[in-house]
């Protein structure tokens, strides 16, 4: 992460500030002291993206439940606990944009990844409900469901499953972090302003 941000510090195009820390968003009272010391470092946050996530690959009925409480709790109490530290701020400033990540396993289900599918699931479902809490007051909650994305945590997977999963997508091919991060940003810009409680999926036709 760190690495990243000095990357970006380089860049001459880019004129922003970048704050980073390492916090674990899944810990309710660690993700608020998270959302503080952004907000002390930058100002108001604007737009909040719940990208933690983690996968367990294996039969469920091997899994053991501190596995399983792992799984949901990167995957959605982190979105939980973030959103309830920045809504206050939205809501005093009527305006705000939330995404929040999932994948088409929330939908679909995915052998060998229940609990995973599950915690995507839930995500979906939040996503919808606090669409309709929210956007009275002006604030945007979406998310966006990714399909096989060549990030880190798909790198447990050989060249050969990869190329297995990009045959059975319509393009042929695995999406790009670039590619995905520009959905995120469409998300979180004014053309997509009368969206709301959206599930987009992107996913290469999967």
């Amino acid at each position: 992460m760190y690495a990243a941000i000095d990357q970006l510090r380089g860049e001459d195009t880019i004129n922003a500030k970048f704050y980073g820390e390492a916090a674990d968003v899944s810990d309710f009272h660690k993700a608020r002291i998270f959302v503080r010391n952004t907000e002390t470092t930058l100002g108001d946050i604007d737009v909040l993206v719940n990208n933690a996530g983690i996968e367990y690959f294996g039969l469920f009925q091997d899994m053991k439940p501190e596995e399983w409480e792992k799984v949901m709790a990167v995957n959605f109490y982190s979105a939980l606990n973030c959103c309830h530290a920045v809504i206050p701020g939205m809501l005093a400033r009527k305006r705000g944009v939330i995404i929040n990540i999932s994948s088409v396993w929330g939908r679909t289900g995915a052998s060998c990844e229940a609990v995973y599918a599950a915690s995507k699931g839930a995500i979906e479902a939040f996503t919808r409900s606090l669409a309709k809490e929210l956007g009275p007051a002006g604030i945007r909650v979406n998310a966006a469901a990714f399909g096989a994305i060549d990030t880190d945590m798909n790198a447990r997977l050989s060249e050969d499953e990869k190329n297995a999963f990009a045959q059975n997508t319509a393009l042929m091919r695995l999406g790009t972090v670039e590619e995905a991060a520009e959905i995120i940003w469409f998300l979180a810009s004014d053309a997509a302003s009368y969206m709301a409680g959206e599930v987009v999926y992107f996913s290469g036709g999967l």
